[in-house]
């Protein structure tokens, strides 16, 4: 395996940048690579994937799935894998599982493990084990399912024996994590062999377009979903994963927000190759926040740009579609006139961090007005944007939101900042820093 973090030092030092402009090409997206090689591995045939993203949470995976005995090569030192799937069947029934902090991998896994049974233990770093799973496991469990916890319960680690899977009818939290139903379903056809498996989900469901990317992707090898709106799924029997043969990642539209927000802060035009109106993505709704703030937006089949179009204006807005990509409106809000409000953004809390505490925390250093609630966050710029130097909670997100706040904006002028831990952005993006020099000009160290 090449992929490799950064040999960043301890921190990075950013200066002030009057303007940007330029063109990104995006790393491939973090959510659809790993749903693929799941679903690669557990499908009958070879998957070609092509720009797999090269990150920390895509190694965890395939680790993870080379440790159950499926077989996977790299194209050289590209980003293009071959994965011969096991047709729903891992080779190998016992293995001892790190997971890293990766959740768009430790979840379906589980899903999967627990169905097709065996004697597995799953774990990861520590943040891992404080970030829920007790609704996924409870769903899984109620049909069957041996899985237990080793630590505290509700968290990681897990055991996971072989259960007896009676599963026509299930029923899935879906107001803390997306990722739960995403599990559920990417699991549902190994239930479903004998019978229908109907999904159902209690509650309000959060992060929706994320699971419009999982019944994508689960359609291209070859399974369909019925739906009843948001409350119920269903799965025919006899349904079974086959490989399309070959597979494009698409651009992590998570990683543009990034990008799109530098142009309407700071001039741009910024260009972000990788995706556009064809995405089947949901944070590619971003844009649509910029706009509203006042940015000028275009868009291709492949590619959107952004560039300023004077000051941007606050706005208050619902963000539980896009909670990823909102962090970034925090921050173009330091350059907006009047307060800006984020709302139901509840999931920040069990992500990487607490990401509601560390934005608001971060947002008073550099001097801004932040008043925080358990599911909504309003940021009041200040006058003038200090230097500071930002902690980043091993959270690549967090580094790579404050690289913006070195941006002259229309309203005010970007400062100084030292971002601690810079490693931490080969998450998803191990080339961020060198990418965001390039668009302003200035050499990275």
């Amino acid at each position: 395996m090449t992929q490799q973090s950064k040999q960043y030092p301890h921190y990075i030092d950013l200066h002030p940048a009057m303007e940007v402009e330029g063109v990104v090409r995006l790393p491939g997206s973090k959510s659809i690579s790993n749903r693929i090689l799941l679903l690669a591995a557990l499908a009958k045939g070879e998957t070609h994937i092509l720009d797999l993203l090269a990150s920390d949470d895509t190694l965890v995976m395939l680790n993870a799935l080379h440790a159950l005995g499926v077989h996977w090569t790299q194209d050289g030192s590209t980003q293009n894998y071959t994965v011969q799937g096991v047709s729903g069947v891992f080779p190998k029934h016992q293995a001892d599982l790190f997971m890293g902090n990766a959740g768009t991998a430790i979840r379906p896994l589980v899903a999967a493990l627990a169905v097709l049974g065996g004697d597995y233990t799953v774990h990861g770093v520590a943040r891992m084990h404080e970030r829920p799973i007790g609704d996924l496991v409870d769903a899984l469990n109620a049909v069957g399912a041996q899985i237990t916890y080793t630590g505290n319960p509700g968290f990681p680690p897990l055991h996971i024996r072989r259960g007896h899977m009676h599963a026509q009818r299930m029923q899935v939290k879906g107001n803390v994590s997306s990722q739960f139903l995403t599990a559920v379903l990417m699991a549902a056809p190994l239930m479903a062999q004998q019978h229908d498996v109907v999904i159902e989900v209690v509650g309000e469901l959060i992060s929706k377009p994320y699971i419009e990317i999982t019944l994508n992707l689960m359609q291209r090898f070859g399974v369909e979903v019925q739906r009843d709106g948001w409350q119920a799924f269903t799965i025919k029997a006899g349904q079974h994963y086959v490989s399309p043969g070959e597979i494009h990642v698409e651009g992590d539209a998570s990683s543009a927000s990034y990008f799109l927000a530098a142009g309407a802060i700071a001039g741009g035009p910024i260009r972000v190759e990788g995706v556009g109106l064809n995405s089947i993505q949901g944070d590619v709704r971003f844009a649509e926040a910029l706009e509203q703030m006042g940015a000028s937006i275009t868009r291709g089949d492949n590619w959107i740009e952004a560039k300023s179009n004077g000051v941007l204006q606050a706005i208050d807005m619902d963000f539980n579609h896009i909670p990823d990509a909102a962090m970034t409106i925090a921050i173009a809000a330091l350059y907006a006139n009047g307060t800006t409000v984020l709302r139901n953004i509840a999931s920040w809390r069990v992500k990487e961090t607490d990401r509601i505490a560390a934005m608001a925390t971060e947002l008073r250093k550099l001097g801004a007005l932040v008043e925080e609630g358990e599911d909504y966050m309003k940021v009041t710029p200040p006058a003038q944007i200090q230097p500071a130097t930002i902690d980043t909670y091993d959270d690549h997100r967090m580094a790579m939101c404050f690289s913006l706040a070195t941006l002259d904006g229309k309203a005010r002028r970007g400062a100084a900042m030292r971002i601690n831990d810079p490693k931490c952005v080969a998450k998803t993006f191990p080339d961020y820093f060198e990418a965001f020099a390039k668009i302003n000009h200035k050499e990275l160290f």
